[in-house]
């Protein structure tokens, strides 16, 4: 009988069996000192120590590692994909879907979790923990239940008064009761504070938030600050380095500390510290208040601050851009990427305007979001102890900020098919000596970097879809419960994950990597090819849920 950890372990590759849909068999044999997991693209298999599944043929390459407080090991071949790397890993230290896994190196730095991992020793194992987890437990939100109190409560009233319930209370308790449903239909329903139990279908009912919840977030946040400056001392590996310069990296394995290290690491090795005479502290204050700055919505967060900016960072150096534009302009296109969505609040534009927010107002209905994120990023930079810009000159002051604001008022998709038309004329005879030419170009990248998930495998971009999906639902369902125009692609009774994707892909980002790779033609097998990639995977999932609704109708 297999130890409880071999049967956890059993359990768990029943279902990556079960996910995969493709996997012939799957075989688990546990020593009891010890076990081995080995992978191919073909089976999963866990074996005893020593044993290669049979006939595999494969180069591998053995992996040591402590989890749980076992030294395991596991063999996998180096032609495995990053998914089924990761999913092994997963399997290993007994985590759930949602668990966020690191691998330490024996000397304390962080490995990215990939078939590149090196091969080691027992004698120099890696140590491999679950984390974090990403969902969180909160309750439904109070003014809901509020409502439902003070309905039967008025019902109660009139039933006294007049003897029968009148139609208009009824429709109110109707339409309550149906949009708790949709409430509860929804995995994740962050925009009101709100988060399904794991492992548990039923919304907890709590009570209203003490006045000390918010310092409970400062808290967090100083946590955090407090991980920042630690690990902002450590040395990042090589490996990482590398890593966080492809489209392939997988943001999905980081903590919000290691990411603002990370960034820090984008803004020293692209030289900007010296180049403009930035202090380390400064630069380090700067990146904690915009990470303070994006709020926890389902998608338009601190996360996606980061993999934009990571992707920015990744296409400077796949196009050599270094050589190309002046250090001035990257640090423009690196910090607009940064502050390109500064407390967003999960609304988009229309929203704002059809509501007549406050932004709304304030901006005169004029990219009302991409204003707001110039002006809170200009507002923290404001801030001495925050400021990245106090050393340089009032010229170069000048050219950084009307730079971020035409980069980030450029991300407004309402403006898309301007720019993209403006860097089609130019891009046949693009010159990077041109100022009207690199001014487009900056734009151009910034709007890339901010749509390019699907650019990224579909391990890592999927689950963005996922998010998006779930802000446009939230959206959408608001603008039923006021009254106001619908979007119809966020409409969840009209949209299905395919569909929402395959125009997109269509019509606004291949077009897009398309006329962008013609200038850097490098680019066609980083960007362009998985985006390709993501279109036929969209359209083969549409059409298979149309063909499955037509068979359910006959």
């Amino acid at each position: 009988m297999a130890p409880p950890a071999g049967r956890a372990v059993q359990r768990r590759l029943r279902l990556l069996q079960d996910a995969a849909g493709g996997w012939a068999s799957c075989q688990l044999q546990v020593a009891p000192s010890q076990m081995k997991v080995s992978v191919s693209r073909g089976p999963i298999f866990l074996s005893g120590a020593g044993h290669v599944p049979p006939g595999s043929g494969m180069t591998t390459k053995i992996i040591h590692f402590m989890v749980n407080g076992r030294l395991e090991q596991a063999e996998f071949g180096a032609d495995c994909s990053a998914a089924d790397v990761k999913d092994l890993f997963r399997a290993a230290a007994e985590a759930g879907p949602h668990h966020i896994l690191k691998m330490y190196n024996p000397n304390g730095s962080m490995l990215n979790i990939s078939p590149q991992l090196e091969a080691n020793s027992e004698d120099s194992y890696y140590r491999l923990e679950v984390v974090a987890s990403d969902l969180k437990s909160v309750g439904m939100p109070t003014e809901l239940n509020n409502m439902e109190s003070r309905l039967n409560h008025l019902e109660s009233k009139v039933i006294e008064d007049v003897g029968k319930t009148p139609d208009i209370i009824c429709e109110l308790k109707s339409q309550v009761e149906s949009f708790k449903r949709k409430l509860e239909s929804v995995e994740h329903l962050s925009w009101m504070g709100l988060f399904k139990e794991d492992g548990d279908q039923q919304l907890s009912k709590l009570s209203p938030k003490p006045k000390t919840a918010q310092l409970s977030v400062q808290e967090e946040r100083q946590q955090v600050r407090r991980k920042f400056l630690n690990m902002s001392s450590l040395q990042v590996t090589e490996e990482v380095r590398e890593h966080l310069k492809t489209p392939i990296f997988d943001n999905w394995q980081w903590e919000e500390a290691e990411m603002l290290v990370l960034l820090q690491v984008m803004f020293t090795d692209l030289d900007f510290l010296t180049a403009f005479h930035i202090k380390v502290d400064v630069l380090q204050n700067f990146l904690f208040e915009v990470y303070c700055h994006y709020n926890s919505i389902p998608f338009h967060n601190f996360r996606h601050c980061f993999c934009v900016t990571q992707m920015m960072y990744g296409l400077i150096w796949l196009t050599d851009l270094r050589s190309k534009l002046s250090r001035i302009d990257l640090l423009i296109m690196l910090t607009s990427a940064l502050c390109h969505d500064l407390d967003h609040p999960g609304y988009n534009n229309v929203y704002q305007i059809n509501a007549q927010t406050d932004l709304a107002l304030r901006y005169n209905d004029i990219s009302p979001l991409e204003n707001h994120h110039c002006a809170v990023a200009f507002g923290i930079l404001s801030k001495p102890e925050c400021n990245i810009l106090k050393n340089v000159t009032c010229e170069q002051y000048k050219h950084i900020r009307g730079g971020m604001i035409k980069c980030i008022l450029a991300t407004d998709m309402a403006r898309h098919n301007e720019i993209l038309n403006k860097f089609k004329i130019m891009q046949p005879v693009f010159d990077f000596t041109n100022k009207d030419h690199k001014e487009v170009l900056m734009k151009i990248m910034v709007k890339v970097s901010d749509i390019s998930n699907e650019a990224r495998p579909m391990a890592v971009a999927e689950p963005w879809l996922d998010c998006l999906l779930q802000e446009f639902f939230n959206q959408s369902d608001t603008e039923k419960l006021k009254g106001l125009p619908v979007t119809p692609f966020m409409d969840r009774d009209k949209v299905s994950k395919p569909s929402s994707q395959t125009n997109f892909i269509r019509f606004v980002l291949l077009p897009l990597f398309t006329e962008l790779t013609k200038l850097f033609p490098c680019l066609e097998q980083h960007i362009l090819e998985p985006v390709r990639r993501a279109l036929e995977y969209y359209s083969d999932m549409e059409r298979a849920s149309k063909e499955e609704q037509g068979t359910t109708k006959a």
